[in-house]
């Protein structure tokens, strides 16, 4: 098979982030008059992503996509231009209606576990330092987008060679994360208190649960 194209980013090896950087501008691919996205932060949570929802650089098999908080992101020029890709998506992409570039996603559901966080591609950023990518998620969802189920041992093998440990769901640290928000959800629900090392639903309760009482998107 040709040379695996994870994303140009990462393609020649993952570059180490700056300690002390404080972020940059994201600027569309517009030849006139772009979207710029003003980062007064570091991201955290860099990944390559897999999922079918993420702007991916033509010819890359996954995006790559951090967060930051939502209160060090401000569109600073050309908002005009930018438009909710999927309304009806838990994450709001929001695309440059010109180039067609997700310059940010946000989440408005006050509930979900990453309210708060704006979802950004740092490669639309001329400033060196950004936070590296740290894993690969949602792997086989990449075989929805087209590519054989017969590459993906191979684009495994890749991803671990750039030291991207491969996931199809998000890492354990965030999901544990998610799913820490839902049980803190649930005890608030039934009146209790979450102290983060027991169930504090009653059985009985328990047991009259047939179905989640959150169900959590996460895209």
């Amino acid at each position: 098979m040709a040379e695996i194209s994870i994303h140009p980013a990462v393609d020649k090896g993952v570059k180490p982030g700056s300690p002390n950087f404080s972020g940059g501008t994201l600027v569309c691919k517009c030849a006139s008059n772009p979207v710029e996205v003003n980062i007064t932060s570091q991201c955290a949570h860099n990944h390559v992503c897999g999922c079918t929802k993420c702007w991916k650089p033509e010819g890359a098999l996954f995006s790559q996509v951090a967060v930051v908080p939502r209160d060090k992101l401000r569109v600073s020029k050309n908002a005009e231009k930018l438009k909710v890709a999927d309304a009806n998506a838990a994450i709001q992409r929001h695309a440059c209606t010109g180039c067609g570039v997700h310059m940010y996603g946000r989440i408005e559901n006050t509930k979900h576990p990453f309210h708060g966080l704006d979802f950004i591609h740092t490669e639309l950023s001329k400033e060196q330092g950004w936070a590296p990518p740290e894993f690969a998620a949602f792997v086989s969802s990449i075989i929805e987008s087209g590519t054989p189920p017969s590459q993906m041992a191979t684009i495994r093998s890749r991803l671990k060679e750039l030291h991207l440990e491969p996931y199809d769901c998000l890492s354990p640290a965030l999901m544990d994360a998610i799913a820490t928000h839902v049980a803190k959800a649930l005890c608030l629900a039934g009146g209790g208190a979450f102290s983060g090392e027991v169930d504090c639903r009653s059985p009985q309760k328990t047991r009259q649960r047939t179905k989640p009482t959150f169900l959590v998107a996460v895209d």
